[in-house]
């Protein structure tokens, strides 16, 4: 038997054209084609200024340069400190493109950049042989920079300047910093320095005394705002005024994290479709500000229940605890300024703004300093609390109770007064935020001797009730309010007066919220409503007053013929001061003892 032919067939194919594999899978439809697609430019960098004109906010260091620029007065080391995100690795490549520039007809450095010069791409681009960018951050050893200036002794390649800019400047070790010395002391003419630093207290005086130094500003909010309207404006995008006030706030001046922020908010809302404040206080964990005024209002009038119900719903639609705090710290600062200053000072909307003018004038500054410096120790409390919202909880408590405390100079009266603090100054509410200040007293004695001794003074100080004008002043006196009394003092000309209304003429130089001072004062007071109107023709203030009499009782006394006597007799003598000396008291006759023994 013969074995069987086991040799293929040269025709027969090996594999089945229709199989992709060896168990028969049919062959899997060819991959479509897909385009690459560019990649995504964030705004920071697709929006970084290319002109000295580009820069936000830093006028005053673009006019230094352009002056300097003008008369070849160019430092050979510039030294470029601000917080991140104000431009200082951007104005170094200004600067390097500036010192660089070249074109047809320009053969000399120059600020204006608005046309490209030779060698300005390349170093946009960060290409260009003469200019070397380093981070100090990872070339700190004395060896590095060594190395790095055995090259500065050498000629240019192709550009005017050899520019070298360090950033982080402030992360060079001591030794790198005696090895940059003597080369900032004497460069090479070719040899141009650019360093850039967030932390100039860190870097060595001998170093800063070698260098042209520019702080740069921190971009004012309404400059970070109509940067980041025109940037919206160019991507298409649609944000709310009120949004973009939140990202600049948020951006503390720094114009890169306002750019990141909006580039998070555009993509909030749909295309097409405007981004509203809520979604971006959404975004950045913010609270609604009008709320967090609300809350500050109820710790001022000490009403710990519905504050901390506030606060609970603001928590509960996502307000970060932390945030919550630093809100109240800015509405403390600004009920502050406001009393000082006026509404005007604030940057927010009129009605925030008069509501926290109105806190500001119903408390005493002491109060308002006083919760500060709570609200400064509870925000790092809260930051350090295992559980943030509680924390908020007690602080909450904490301010409302102490709102409601009087000032340490009127407890402490009080307490030395002993039975005596009815005739205390001050009044029960006199220095408390917004509510009974002698419960609260009674309260911080933590007996029931203290709250013996402080009711009384309630019930027995009835509330003043000026008749005059005069008499307003000396209320005034009375409470210790020494800046009210010398600004009613000097800039009050009284038109008009009856028992709660009055009506004055400002003098020159009146503070712009010197009725609302008296007005809030004398509520407090008296506990009565009261009307402060401003018109004309009225008569001489206090201290007007005051400077006249002055002036008639010198004339009267320069007349005098016994003065001008001596005047004469003492050439030269001048009359300092006038006293009027109290009339001597009359001395009772005392009767001898002769006298006595007659009768």
């Amino acid at each position: 038997m013969s074995d069987p032919d086991l040799t293929l067939d040269e025709e027969t194919p090996e594999r089945d054209p229709n199989t992709a594999d060896m168990f028969g899978a049919p062959p899997a439809p060819p991959a479509p084609e897909v385009a690459p697609s560019a990649a995504y430019t964030v705004i920071a960098r697709k929006y970084r200024p290319r002109t000295f004109e580009d820069l936000v906010g830093q006028e005053a260091m673009v006019r230094t340069l352009r002056n300097a620029f003008a008369a070849n007065r160019i430092a050979h080391a510039f030294m470029l400190t601000g917080v991140r995100g104000v431009g200082k690795t951007t104005t170094a490549r200004l600067l390097a493109r500036a010192l660089n520039y070249e074109s047809e007809t320009v053969h000399e450095p120059h600020l204006d950049l608005t046309a490209e010069g030779r060698h300005c791409r390349a170093i946009i681009d960060g290409r260009h042989m003469d200019v070397l960018e380093l981070d100090a951050a990872s070339r700190t050893k004395v060896d590095e920079m060594r190395e790095l200036l055995d090259g500065v002794r050498y000629a240019p390649v192709e550009a005017r300047y050899k520019v070298y800019i360090i950033d982080e400047v402030h992360m060079l070790s001591t030794a790198a910093f005696n090895a940059l010395l003597k080369t900032l002391e004497e460069p090479p003419p070719h040899a141009k320095f650019i360093f850039a630093t967030t932390e100039i207290r860190k870097v060595p005086v001998t170093i800063l005394s070698r260098c042209q130094r520019f702080d740069l500003r921190r971009v004012e909010p309404a400059a970070i705002v109509a940067s980041l309207e025109k940037i919206a404006e160019a991507e298409g995008a649609r944000v709310d005024a009120e949004g973009l006030t939140l990202i600049a706030r948020a951006a503390e001046g720094s114009m890169r994290d306002a750019q990141s922020l909006l580039d998070q908010a555009i993509v909030q809302a749909d295309a097409g479709q405007t981004v509203g404040a809520a979604l971006i206080r959404d975004m950045m964990g913010l609270a609604d500000r009008a709320q967090t005024i609300a809350l500050f209002e109820q710790v001022m009038r000490g009403e710990a229940g519905p504050a901390i119900e506030t606060f609970r719903t603001l928590h509960g639609y996502g307000a970060d605890p932390g945030q919550v705090m630093l809100d109240l710290l800015e509405h403390c600062h600004g009920a502050s300024v406001a009393r000082a200053v006026g509404p005007q000072a604030l940057v927010m909307p009129k009605d925030q703004a008069g509501r926290l003018t109105a806190v500001g004038a119903a408390v005493s500054p002491g109060v308002l300093a006083r919760i500060w410096q709570m609200l400064l120790k509870a925000a790092d409390e809260v930051r350090r609390a295992p559980d943030a919202a509680a924390a908020v909880d007690m602080v909450l408590i904490r301010l409302c109770y102490a709102a409601d405390l009087p000032g340490p100079e009127d407890a402490l009266k009080m307490l030395q007064a002993g039975e005596g603090a009815a005739t205390a100054p001050g009044g029960g509410s006199g220095s408390g935020g917004g509510g009974s200040g002698g419960g609260a007293a009674a309260r911080m004695g933590g007996g029931a001797a203290t709250a013996r001794m402080v009711q009384p003074q309630i019930q027995a100080g009835p509330s003043p009730n000026p008749q005059s004008f005069d008499e307003v002043l000396a209320l005034i006196d009375q409470r210790r309010d020494i800046a009210l009394k010398l600004d009613v003092e000097r800039y009050v000309r009284p038109i008009s007066f009856r028992p709660g209304a009055i009506e004055y003429e400002p003098a020159p130089g009146a503070p712009a919220d010197l009725a609302q001072r008296l007005v809030g004062r004398l509520k407090e007071w008296t506990g009565l409503p009261w009307l402060i109107a401003q018109g004309g023709g009225g008569a001489e203030s206090a201290w007007e007053r005051q400077k006249r009499e002055t002036r008639d009782v010198r004339a009267e006394v320069e007349a005098d013929p016994f003065v001008q006597s001596v005047m004469a007799a003492f050439p030269g003598a001048e009359i300092i001061s006038v006293r009027t000396l109290p009339p001597p008291e009359a001395v009772a006759p005392v009767e001898s003892e002769e006298d006595d023994e007659d009768d």
